[in-house]
């Protein structure tokens, strides 16, 4: 006979038991027998054949009482027996490892994935501390956390939310980072904890990989913007000297020819001297561009005023600015940093905005540079700041990450765009990701 063949036939007969018919067939016999007793009490030895009757249907009635509840019993055993190793069969199943502990933290369950997650067979841990399975750094704290999860109330919840937790395998002595949450549970007045957790070894590699890839890429940007910054401080410095002092002394040159030249070219002279004068504003509004002098001589206050100043009146946009006097204990880095993320901005501003006002803020607050520029203009879309050819925002933002700052670019109160950033003074020694 199979086991499920067996197991029918077992619920079949209790089923049996239970039946309406034998139910009431037995309270009956019950009752005949109860009256047979009472008439055998009320005659007494004046008819021994009824006492005898008597006597003989209550051993009858008492033994099959005892084969019933022994019968039930040992169903009951085999049913929870038969609960108990299905149990266990999905336990030792599970893809994760899982680690039952009673209130003196050892060990009363380790399936097959624990088994393998530690390298340590079942037997072999069973009865042990939970200690073995853990650095031991973190013994005595995860003692009291698992201890102070028993008396929360809580019947389960994610471990290691802030950091990463770690697990020893006692063979090898090997740490390795785990995912894990917790449980308890009240069982014949004990309480027991339950720990399901999984090996995140490989991911948390990828992740670190990925961290690490982040940080060269974001580094490396952020080297590529400082020659690029180089390069054009480099272009502006020539055009400032060199190309200036040389529009310079040719237009001295030819102030001293139209002073020679016959009264017929000096119309041709005059539209010469004021093409010369166009060429030198030119040459210094792309060197300012480039490279602002005066940030590099007077520091990034008067840099941003005269950067305001100019965007007013190239845009005819008004802008108002709230600027400190003077800033200081800023690292060049920072100063490029803000100037360039407010250039970008009042950029912005002038060519998408279609805006009338726009604001620009700078102060010091609690060792970092707050900035925030706004208009009230149409402001931009979500959509807009994913677009693969917004490289100045994109720019802005790993140049300020890369100093330890945050930027936000979001909906202004007065409808436009407003983008906010925050840099400590000094940036970052080792800029983190």
């Amino acid at each position: 006979m199979g086991e499920q063949e067996g197991r029918a036939l077992t619920m079949v007969k209790g089923s049996l038991v239970r039946h309406p018919a034998v139910v009431g067939a037995g309270a009956a016999a019950l009752a005949a027998l109860l009256g047979l007793n009472a008439v055998a009490f009320v005659r007494g030895l004046d008819s021994p054949w009824l006492l005898g009757c008597v006597i003989i249907a209550d051993m009858l009635v008492i033994g099959v009482g005892i084969i019933v509840a022994a019968r039930q019993v040992l169903l009951a055993e085999n049913r929870s027996a038969a609960s108990a190793e299905r149990l266990d069969r999905i336990v030792d199943s599970a893809m994760d490892a899982v680690i039952t502990v009673d209130e003196q933290q050892r060990i009363v369950l380790f399936n097959r994935a624990a088994e393998q997650v530690f390298g340590v067979r079942r037997e072999a841990m069973l009865g042990a501390p939970l200690d073995r399975l853990l650095p031991a750094r973190f013994r005595g704290a995860h003692r009291g956390h698992v201890d102070a999860f028993g008396h929360t109330g809580i019947t389960s919840r994610r471990m290691g939310d802030v950091t990463t937790l770690w697990a020893l395998r006692p063979g090898s002595g090997d740490e390795f980072p785990i995912e894990a949450s917790i449980s308890q549970a009240v069982e014949s007045g004990k309480r027991y904890y339950t720990v399901i957790l999984r090996d995140i070894t490989v991911r948390k590699q990828a992740e670190d990989a990925l961290r690490q890839s982040q940080r060269d890429l974001r580094e490396l940007s952020a080297r590529v913007l400082e020659a690029r910054e180089e390069e054009k401080a480099h272009i502006a410095r020539e055009l400032h000297d060199e190309l200036g002092q040389l529009l310079t002394a040719l237009k001295m040159d030819l102030g001293w020819l139209r002073e020679r030249l016959p009264p017929e070219l000096d119309e041709r002279a005059r539209e010469m001297g004021s093409l010369l004068d166009r060429t030198v504003t030119a040459t210094r509004r792309i060197s300012a561009d480039l490279r602002p002098m005066m940030l590099d001589d007077l520091g990034l206050a008067d840099a941003a005023a005269w950067l305001v100043d100019d965007f007013a009146k190239r845009s005819g946009v008004a802008c108002r600015a709230d600027l400190p006097t003077e800033l200081q204990d800023i690292s060049k880095a920072v100063g490029t940093a803000v100037y360039r993320a407010i250039q970008e901005s009042l950029t912005n501003i002038a060519r998408h905005a279609g805006a009338k006002n726009a604001w620009v803020r700078v102060a010091v607050e609690d060792g970092a540079l707050q900035v925030e520029v706004e208009d009230d203009g149409r402001g931009i879309a979500p959509e807009d700041l994913a677009k693969a050819r917004s490289l100045g925002l994109k720019g802005m933002r790993e140049r300020i990450a890369f100093l330890g700052g945050v930027l936000e670019i979001g909906r202004a109160p007065r409808g436009g765009t407003r983008v906010r950033l925050r840099v400590p003074l000094q940036g970052l020694a080792e800029p983190v990701a």
